[in-house]
């Protein structure tokens, strides 16, 4: 970049913060207005997008691989792969299991995976489109997480995998699982979408399965609009991945690279002529699941923000815990994971049956106070229209999980929640239970 490029740059950066702060920097958000989540920026995002823009490089380029080598060192892994959303990063983890390299430890069709029936439906469907059966086990009322016996319960002859999310930023019983895991010699998928920050036994989520999975869509803990990540140690999977994210080509140069290994036209790969391009050589069936070095570019500032957006998420759960616990007997407030550190994505709470009225009631209540409420996801994703006469086994008959789909429902935790709408929220509460 010579120097009458940078000045240009830097002339149109201060014009973009300028711009940052006749539009965005003085909104002040209602104190009645309290929206269950949403992105939280400043100028550093619009003149990294803005940069990024003037380079035009709109492809994955070089801030996507400066965002997963940070991203990876931040999380504790060796690898994170970028995609463009947390489902697709959920369809590449299940499917990057299936790849043929693996041997006989790939997954094939009709093969069991253990998951749960009360969460997002984009956890279960890459089960599903890959042609393997769900495997749905009960969660517990508190953490929402899967009932650690009832997963050994649900192993059988065909269970290859666990792919459990992170339930809402609470960990799962990380100990347990990873033991039943060791024991029956099954994959473990981590989806930890809504957990970025959490911990167990002070080691980041997403670091102890074979895969995890992120998600940075703009209610998550950061955001590049659309966008997410595969996560893992293992230099095998690392690779299947990318393939599988990238048309499912075996090639694994950089973008703007080539011949990385060495080897582009000295190969021999099925029934193609020896010597056949490597770059166009394909070793899944696979799809075009990248990011764009914009979105990219806005991450690298959110990153530099995340450990701030945590410790404001923590903050905001423990003001508004402490305002509910004098109405215990008629809501279930969250409860931690024991040995964990959730780096909470909401705030979960169960109506409890004898309350004296029911969610909708508390919800509706809230909705037209301002305040956003959503509930578990899909609730009972067995009684979901697109679901129900999808192949699967269950364990039990998911009481707790449908429980979750009448009673349960949760309210913002994001950063840009100011103390002042914490404190509404609470007054609201307070306002409700008194009535009732």
């Amino acid at each position: 970049m010579n120097e009458n490029e940078r000045a240009l740059r830097e002339q149109i950066f201060e014009r973009v913060r300028a711009f940052y702060q006749y539009k965005y920097a003085d909104g002040v958000p209602p104190r009645n207005k309290v929206k269950y989540g949403g992105r939280v920026f400043d100028e550093h995002e619009l003149v990294n997008l803005v940069d990024a823009a003037l380079d035009f490089w709109l492809t994955a380029g070089p801030n996507a691989l400066n965002f997963e080598k940070r991203f990876a060192e931040y999380m504790g892994v060796t690898h994170a792969a970028l995609v463009n959303s947390g489902s697709s990063a959920n369809l590449v983890a299940i499917s990057a299991l299936t790849s043929p390299t693996l041997g006989d430890r790939r997954l094939t069709p009709g093969d069991e995976v253990i998951t749960v029936a009360a969460g997002f439906p984009s956890t279960v469907a890459p089960i599903l489109q890959n042609n393997l059966v769900p495997v749905y086990v009960d969660i517990n009322i508190g953490n929402y997480n899967a009932i650690p016996e009832q997963v050994e319960k649900a192993v059988g002859p065909k269970t290859r995998a666990i792919f459990l999310a992170h339930t809402l930023g609470n960990p799962f019983d990380v100990e347990r699982i990873l033991h039943i895991a060791r024991r029956h010699d099954l994959w473990i998928i981590e989806d930890n979408c809504d957990a970025v920050g959490s911990r167990y036994k002070g080691k980041p989520t997403g670091g102890f399965g074979h895969l995890a999975t992120v998600s940075f869509y703009p209610a998550h803990h950061i955001t590049m609009g659309e966008g997410g990540c595969v996560l893992t140690n293992d230099e095998q999977l690392a690779r299947i991945v990318v393939s599988f994210r990238d048309w499912g080509r075996d090639c694994y140069c950089e973008p703007g690279e080539q011949n990385t290994c060495g080897k582009r036209f000295n190969q021999q790969f099925g029934t193609l002529p020896f010597g056949y391009d490597h770059k166009y050589v394909y070793s899944h069936l696979g799809y075009n699941l990248k990011i764009t070095d914009l979105q990219a570019a806005i991450g690298l500032a959110q990153l530099d923000k995340l450990d701030g957006f945590i410790k404001k998420r923590k903050a905001n759960f423990d003001k508004l815990y402490q305002s509910l616990l004098g109405f215990q007997d008629r809501i279930v407030l969250p409860v931690a994971t024991e040995n964990s550190d959730p780096a909470w994505f909401c705030f979960l709470i169960t109506v409890r049956d004898d309350a004296g009225f029911n969610r909708n009631e508390l919800t509706g209540f809230l909705e037209e106070s301002g305040i956003e409420t959503r509930t578990l996801f899909a609730g009972n994703i067995l009684r979901q229209p697109a679901f129900i006469d999808t192949p699967c086994r269950k364990v039990g008959n998911l009481i707790n999980t449908d429980l979750v789909m009448l009673n349960t429902f949760f309210v913002g935790l994001y950063p840009g929640i100011t103390d002042e709408q914490i404190e509404y929220m609470a007054e609201s509460f307070n306002t409700f239970f008194h009535r009732k």
